[in-house]
């Protein structure tokens, strides 16, 4: 059966991260992307201008359509909204039995800022209950750094992109602090970056809907948006989309 992702974060006006950026990750990896959105906004490539946050019960409302009828093999969990929709959430996603990736959203490429303080305080909610939670290192240092994310029981993915260097290490810990996994690239020197955060989540989580062990979804996540970055269309005046339509260039084309 095709695996059924279910993606709980907001839209994106631009196309270029979000629902938008999650939907074609998804798809692109074979997968069948089904959403409850949390937040509407109306952002470019220049940043975020507005924000409407949809309500708690149409976010749970949205999730039990889903699961009632399609059933889910993953869940991926981006933009949150509010405090109350995390905690909301994390209620409802309790009794399911399938892996769960947070992606804990605080602040766009442009800089705009996603998330106040006690949407991040809730966090910790979802952390619990996630497989595996994948900050880059901002966020990661906002969550109180790697121990006390690791401290909530699940696997962490650092996402090294915001390290200084012309080289990046993406890494991957188990729940007591070992690394299991480890890729190392060169830099790509781009502004078009919008979305890397969404989509290797949403990838991340089509690797573990689809059966695969944890590094080898992890290893195929990077990997994907790093030949995603080099194919941006580089659109628009800011920091512009990366291209998720990659033909079917094997995964091993791209040193990793």
């Amino acid at each position: 059966m095709i695996p059924r992702i279910l993606i709980i974060a907001g839209s994106d006006s631009g196309g270029g991260a979000g629902i938008q950026a999650d939907i074609k990750t998804v798809t692109m990896l074979g997968g069948h992307a089904m959403t409850a959105i949390t937040a509407i906004t109306a952002q470019n490539t220049l940043g975020v201008a507005a924000v409407h946050a949809v309500p708690t019960d149409m976010v749970l409302a949205q999730i039990d359509a889903v699961v009632s009828d399609l059933g889910v093999d993953a869940v991926k969990i981006g933009m949150i909204g509010s405090a109350d929709v995390a905690n909301a959430v994390a209620d409802r996603l309790a009794a399911l039995d399938v892996p769960i990736v947070f992606d804990p959203v605080m602040i766009a490429t442009s800089g705009s800022i996603l998330a106040d303080q006690a949407t991040i305080a809730a966090f910790t909610r979802l952390m619990r209950i996630a497989m595996i939670t994948t900050p880059n290192l901002p966020e990661l240092a906002a969550l109180g750094g790697r121990d006390a994310v690791l401290a909530h029981g699940g696997h962490l993915a650092e996402k090294g992109g915001h390290a200084e260097g012309d080289v990046v290490h993406d890494q991957l810990f188990a729940p007591d602090g070992t690394r299991i996994a480890q890729l190392t690239g060169a830099r790509l020197e781009t502004a078009h970056t919008h979305g890397t955060g969404c989509t290797f989540a949403s990838a991340l989580a089509a690797g573990l809907g689809a059966g695969l062990p944890i590094s080898e979804a992890f290893e195929r996540a990077v990997r994907f948006v790093r030949r995603a970055i080099l194919s941006a269309p580089e659109l628009g005046r800011g920091h512009g989309p990366i291209g998720h339509a990659l033909g079917v260039v094997p995964f091993d084309a791209l040193d990793g």
